[in-house]
């Protein structure tokens, strides 16, 4: 077995934070952490979301955050991927960053609701050429038995979306996560790490310390 204790895992410095001085929404410190992080890491945005399968058991993967907003915090994907069904029949979902350089980590947990067709279509052509092809390739996750099917796939896609650029598929979807409690835990040397949690409670959010 490897021992990997003694790997540094945050910066010498680190950034001061004061859990007192909160805003009253989390989704204004959020933005905040995330203008900061911008500065010292690479794709801030990207997020880890976490779901749960047909047997109860969680799965993760890391997607890009497309926006943060008074309807939710938005990722997409296709309905029809493993992400997709697993949230249609669980329609809860966390999403974890973690920013190294800054010492820094934010967990959101709630309900998933899909934006409207429009909103999703929207998302859809928005993104770059080669990720509309990407998303038209389907059976996300299958098994490949033969490269070339890939390669035939995907200049099909190519084709299709050269011919269609002001189409969407109807299973591209927008997810809006509403957290009900958001997370954010500052690092420190001593190990004596801040963590302030917002809760929701009606229309309002509470700010609770908690313990390291």
């Amino acid at each position: 077995m490897v021992s990997l204790r003694g790997w540094p895992s945050f910066p010498e410095r680190l950034p001061d934070f004061d859990p007192a001085a909160a805003p009253e929404r989390p989704d204004d410190l959020f933005l905040t952490w995330l203008t900061e992080a911008g500065e010292h890491v690479l794709a801030p945005h990207a997020v880890t979301l976490s779901t749960v399968d047909q047997d109860g058991a969680p799965d993760a993967r890391v997607v890009i955050l497309k926006d943060v907003g008074p309807d939710g915090w938005a990722v997409a994907t296709s309905s029809e991927s493993p992400k997709g069904r697993q949230l249609s029949a669980n329609p809860r979902a966390a999403l974890t960053f973690f920013w190294p350089g800054r010492g820094r980590q934010v967990r959101a947990r709630g309900l998933v609701t899909p934006a409207s067709a429009d909103a999703s279509a929207d998302d859809f052509l928005a993104r770059p050429p080669a990720s509309r092809v990407e998303a038209y390739l389907g059976r996300q996750s299958e098994v490949l038995a033969d490269h070339g099917q890939l390669t035939e796939a995907a200049a099909e896609a190519e084709r299709w979306v050269a011919e269609n650029p002001g189409t969407a598929p109807e299973t591209w979807t927008r997810y809006l996560v509403r957290p009900a409690t958001v997370e954010f835990w500052q690092a420190a040397h001593d190990r004596r790490h801040l963590r302030l949690r917002y809760r929701l409670d009606g229309d309002s959010w509470v700010r609770e310390r908690l313990w390291p």
